[in-house]
């Protein structure tokens, strides 16, 4: 198919969305390609790499209770696809239970569209598209079309034949099928609202009898801010809670600027872990082989000789090396030992070189003495306690109260885990946390006009007339050879964008701990909404305005005359321009549902790195750092998610909408399967699970709602039919009236538990009955050892809340041979101990 239009103007058939079918068929084969060679590739490798693709269930002591995956290909799929929402929820907490219905609820949304879309719309518009070919054909000189059926009728009335020089918009305007747009606006925007109000009922009902069943010592804990000066004592702030007769307290844990303490203890680690790499360059091998359940990648061994050990030892033993036979081995020979350089003296431009072991063990020796002197000091109390209540029900009375009249003073709020909280930040000012929560928000902003002019040559890749305007001479070879020019204008800008969505939530998941919130909870929101952010606006939004499909540069140059001709142009461009881009979102979400989602259940990214991370790995802690589980962050993964759903939703009803839709729909299925096996069974998620993500999915689904509306709207003024475009505004205003009720009426019950939930928890102790439905052959062994608990309880049983720096042992070194470490530092210790 030739590519006949000009850079002049643009050409209409791109206006209605129609494009070289050519380019979606080659964004299908790489992505089946990719997606197929990765997903078979991870059939091979799963059984044969247990230590990375089932790390959670060889880890994790919830996780010990989900079934087995047969090791066969394709046999594990059947049994994964049977685990139950019963078993997610016990095994891996509230948080992975949201996020997978995020998924179910989009894939019941797209699977009625789609439904709709094939039987109603794209007959419709499949009809009006050959009528508007063969009227434009017949009558060229026109700007617009006119329906074949009132052509006839016109040409019936000798006296109307001279309106056939009128603008054929004015006839337009009437043909029935453009009600469809309205009703199928209604329609959906009520199908959506449905959909998140009975989900949300659900996991409601879900989240209130879980979280009021168990009796974790965070949810019996409250976060009371603003201590003023005089109550800054624990005997204090207890007393004042009990005089409230709300119930007994059982601890106070004020926080104290620990800075210096902390300090110690972050340069002991890494004394420590320097005086580890010394030791296992002395000892001259690394007791930690590598598994044949990890990775195929063969561990250097450090110069020196060879040492023999059993290799049927297990791996405990070569970490810890607390065994008798370790304890016999010595040195083979003299090996002369590590040293490093101790620059003094002004800018630090002398130095003297020392005996590495002994300069690490002295400094080493003297941080302890210094944190123990520490450990027994009187800091200075914050305004910040963490407050530990005899009941669920003691606590949430007091988050749910006033407790105080002076305002910012004595507010009680949801408590982190023990595990969550970010201690460094605890005696942090609250003036600072403020100082760096808008500096960093000013910051982003900043950065999103930077990611805007990033953004405009991707956005002219799109288009052959930008890339003219640029280089013509590119453009001209673009011209002449059909596959390149699919391959510059349809693949290049999907895999451009694709790279960009991946590496810049890691600046942003920097930025957020930077804001200095007191647990990684926080923390963890706090990325979803800057990603989200970064993709939805700076991708969607500023990509549809400098993406249009007649080019980024003649759009701009229009924006300005057309707001100053009306309102009513600005949706109509913008609803040009995301139907001229519907061809590159359909080949984004392919690559991402397709090509992408395979890579991910392969962890690709692991992979990748592992070999990286192994080169660097010198001593045990480096080695058993490597096979601990993947970390999964909902900070990156949920965005895009949220994204791609917005804009299935927004293209709904457009022409071709039906190729979103199905894609979609793909995506969402494949995205679920994807996701369950990873929760499950190959990643981590660390944070205390209250599944308070779910408010976030809604109220950004309900914003792209809201811009499907308006992209309704735009799309039938762009028709003429202002008439119909009128009729969209009164949903528009239902939908904000809808998001205001909504969060009214559910974000509190997202947000605590119901006192109701508690007394009724009494009675029905659901978490633990789920335990128990979904892990019925480890029912009874658990039930002996006093097992039966929830995922929050077991992750929190013995922790409590303070800070790691006053209660962590101060372990010795993690080598290899500890009589070869005594002997060698008594051998040694003729050559001094330098100073520190």
């Amino acid at each position: 198919m030739k590519n006949n239009k000009t850079c002049d103007s643009p050409n209409q058939n791109e206006l209605w969305g129609f494009s070289n079918p050519r380019d979606t068929f080659i964004q299908i084969y790489i992505s089946v390609a990719l997606g197929v060679v990765a997903f078979l590739g991870f059939c091979l490798l799963r059984p044969r790499w247990k230590g990375l693709y089932a790390a959670r269930k060889k880890q994790s002591h919830r996780a010990t209770a989900l079934p087995e995956l047969p090791d066969s290909f394709f046999g594990w799929i059947i049994p994964l696809w049977k685990i139950t929402e019963e078993q997610i929820l016990a095994s891996a907490g509230l948080d992975a239970y949201v996020y997978l219905a995020f998924f179910k609820m989009a894939i019941k949304f797209l699977s009625v569209t789609l439904f709709f879309a094939l039987v109603v719309m794209k007959p419709v518009h499949d009809t009006h598209e050959k009528k508007r070919e063969d009227d434009s054909k017949n009558n060229s000189s026109t700007s617009t079309f006119i329906p074949a059926h009132s052509l006839e009728r016109l040409e019936s009335r000798s006296n109307w034949v001279e309106q056939l020089r009128a603008p054929a918009y004015d006839y337009y305007q009437y043909t029935d099928y453009l009600w469809m747009y309205v009703a199928f606006a209604y329609l959906f925007t009520g199908l959506l609202m449905y959909l998140i109000v009975s989900e949300t009922r659900r996991i409601i009902d879900v989240r209130q009898e879980y979280l009021g069943s168990q009796k974790t010592l965070t949810d019996r804990t409250i976060k009371l801010s603003g201590v003023p000066p005089e109550l800054r004592s624990e005997e204090k702030i207890k007393e004042f809670i009990e005089e409230l007769e709300i119930g007994s307290v059982e601890s106070v844990t004020l926080c104290k600027n620990w800075k210096e303490l902390d300090d110690r203890v972050t340069q002991r680690n890494s004394v420590l872990r320097k005086l580890e790499e010394a030791w296992t360059v002395y000892l001259g091998k690394r007791r930690v082989e590598r598994s044949l359940e990890t990775l195929p990648v063969v561990q250097p061994r450090p110069p020196g000789p060879e040492i023999e050990y059993d290799e049927h030892t297990d791996e405990g033993s070569h970490l810890l090396n607390d065994t008798d036979r370790d304890s016999d081995h010595t040195i083979p020979y003299a090996r002369e030992r590590p040293t490093t350089k101790i620059w003094f003296g002004r800018f630090k431009l002398k130095y003297n070189t020392v005996d590495a072991i002994n300069y690490y063990e002295e400094k080493l020796r003297r941080l302890d003495r210094e944190i123990k002197i520490l450990r027994k000091k009187d800091f200075e109390a914050t305004p910040l306690a963490f407050v530990t209540m005899d009941s669920v029900a003691s606590a949430q009375m007091a988050i749910q109260a006033v407790l105080d009249s002076s305002p910012l003073q004595l507010l009680a709020n949801n408590s982190p885990s023990p595990a969550d909280v970010v201690w460094s930040n605890t005696y942090m000012p609250r003036s600072k946390r403020m100082l760096r929560a808008w500096s960093i928000t000013g910051f982003i902003g900043i950065l999103s006009v930077f990611w805007t002019v990033v953004l405009v040559p991707i956005a002219g890749l799109l288009n052959t007339c930008s890339i003219n305007e640029v280089f013509p001479g590119l453009a001209n070879v673009l011209k002449q050879n059909e596959v390149l020019q699919s391959l510059v204008n349809t693949q290049l800008p999907t895999l451009a964008v694709t790279l960009l969505n991946v590496a810049v939530p890691y600046l942003y998941d920097w930025l957020a701990n930077m804001q200095g919130m007191i647990s990684q909870g926080d923390v963890e929101l706090s990325v979803i909404s800057k990603n989200f952010f970064f993709t939805f606006f700076n991708f969607f939004i500023v990509f549809t305005v400098l993406g249009t499909a007649s080019g980024f540069v003649s759009l701009l140059e229009r924006w300005g005359e057309q707001f100053q001709q009306s309102a009513s142009k600005i949706a109509q461009a913008i609803a040009d321009s995301l139907t001229g881009l519907i061809n590159f979102y359909v080949n984004f979400i392919i690559l991402q549902g397709l090509g992408l989602f395979p890579l991910r259940l392969l962890e690709f990214g692991a992979l990748t790195l592992y070999p990286i991370n192994l080169i660097g790995a010198k001593t045990p802690r480096d080695y058993a750092e490597l096979v601990q589980p993947p970390v999964f962050s909902y900070g990156f993964f949920l965005p895009q998610t949220i994204l791609i759903f917005i804009i299935c939703v927004v293209y709904s009803v457009l022409p071709r909408s039906w190729e979103v839709l199905l894609v979609g729909l793909i995506y969402f299925a494949i995205g679920h399967f994807v996701h369950k096996y990873q929760l499950l069974y190959a990643m981590e998620h660390r944070q205390h699970s209250t599944g308070r993500g779910w408010m976030m999915m809604c109220d950004r689904v309900i914003v792209g709602l809201v811009l499907f509306q308006i992209t309704v709207a735009g799309h039938m003024a762009a028709l003429k039919a202002f008439k119909r475009t009128i009729l969209i505004i009164p949903i528009i205003f239902a939908t904000l009236w809808f998001a205001y009720e909504y969060s009214r009426t559910y974000r509190p019950l997202m947000k605590f538990i119901a006192l109701r939930s508690l007394r009724r928890a009494e009675h029905s102790d659901l978490g633990r009955d789920i335990q128990e439905e979904a892990f019925a052959p480890e029912r009874e062994a658990w039930a002996q050892e006093g097992q039966m608990q929830t995922l929050d309880e077991a992750r929190e049983r013995g922790l409590r809340f303070e800070n790691p720096s006053l209660i962590m042992p101060l372990d010795d070194v993690w080598i290899v041979n500890k009589s070869a470490r005594v002997d060698g530092s008594s051998a040694a210790s003729a050559n001094g101990e330098e100073d520190v």
